[in-house]
C-alpha cells in the first residue's frame, strides 16, 4: 500500500515516514502544497496524510481540488488545528478522518488501516479471491488451509491485485504502488516480471484457484479459475 505524507515539519515527517515503512507501507512525501499537487495528480496513492497548515497555502485547498476534479482519494487530515470549523470543512470536502496533533503513531497506524478497510474492503478483515486469503494485519497468505511464504514484494503485488479483482492493472501503476513514485521512468519492468513469475509459481504449487493473467501490451488482471 502506498501513502503520500504531506507535512512541512521536517522532524515529524521523518518520524512518520520511518514508522510507516516499518508497517510495510510504501511512503512518498511532500513538504509543500505545490509539491503535493504535482504528485497527487500524477501518481496514485492508497491514502493521503494531509496537513492543513503548509508554507504555501492551506491543505484544504488541495482537498477541494481533488473534490472538484472528481479524484476520490482516501484522506486523513493531520493538523494542529482543532477547530470544529476545520474538521467540518475537511470532512465535507471528502476527508475520511481528522487526527489532531500531537498524536501517537500507533493511533495513526490504526486510523490508516481503518480507512483502508472501510473504503477498499467494505469493512472486511481479510481479502479473499477463490481459495486465497490475505490477512493485511499479519501479512499472512493462505491457500485453502495451507499457509504460503511470500517475499515482501510478492506479498505487495498479490495484495494490490487481490484488492482489485477482475480489473486490468497497468504494469506502470502496479510498479508505482509496490516500488514507489518515479519507478515509471525505468527503462524496463523486468523486476516486475521476475516477481510476478515467482508469485505465480508459488500460487500454482499451492493449487490456488486464482490466476494472474498477463494482458499483453498493458499489464495484469487477477481472476478466479
Amino acid at each position: 500500500m502506498k501513502v503520500l505524507l504531506i507535512e512541512d515539519d521536517d522532524d515529524l515527517r521523518e518520524i512518520i515516514i520511518r514508522s510507516l515503512q516499518k508497517e510495510r507501507y510504501v511512503v512518498e512525501a511532500a513538504a509543500t502544497l505545490e509539491e503535493a499537487r504535482q504528485k497527487v495528480f500524477i501518481y496514485q496513492y492508497d491514502c493521503l496524510l494531509l496537513d492543513i497548515m503548509l508554507p504555501d497555502g492551506n491543505g484544504l485547498h488541495l482537498l477541494k481540488e481533488l473534490y472538484d476534479k472528481g479524484k476520490r482519494e482516501n484522506v486523513i487530515i493531520i493538523s494542529a488545528k482543532d477547530s470544529i470549523e476545520d474538521k467540518v470543512s475537511g470532512l465535507d470536502l471528502g476527508a475520511d478522518d481528522y487526527l489532531t496533533k500531537p498524536f501517537h503513531l500507533l493511533e495513526l497506524h490504526s486510523r490508516i488501516k481503518s480507512v483502508l478497510r472501510r473504503n477498499q474492503r467494505s469493512g472486511e478483515q481479510f481479502l479473499q479471491a477463490g481459495n486465497v486469503r490475505v490477512n493485511p494485519v499479519t501479512y499472512e497468505v493462505s491457500v485453502a488451509t495451507q499457509h504460503i511464504e511470500l517475499s515482501r514484494k510478492e506479498y505487495d503485488i498479490l495484495f494490490y491485485l487481490i484488492s482489485r479483482p477482475n480489473r486490468m492493472i497497468e504494469k506502470g501503476a502496479l510498479a508505482e504502488a509496490v516500488w514507489g513514485d518515479h519507478i515509471d521512468q525505468s527503462d524496463n519492468f523486468d523486476f516486475v516480471y521476475a516477481q510476478i513469475k515467482n508469485l505465480r509459481k508459488k500460487l500454482n504449487q499451492a493449487r490456488a484457484s486464482i490466476e494472474i493473467k498477463t494482458v499483453y501490451g498493458f499489464g495484469y488482471k487477477l481472476i478466479e479459475i
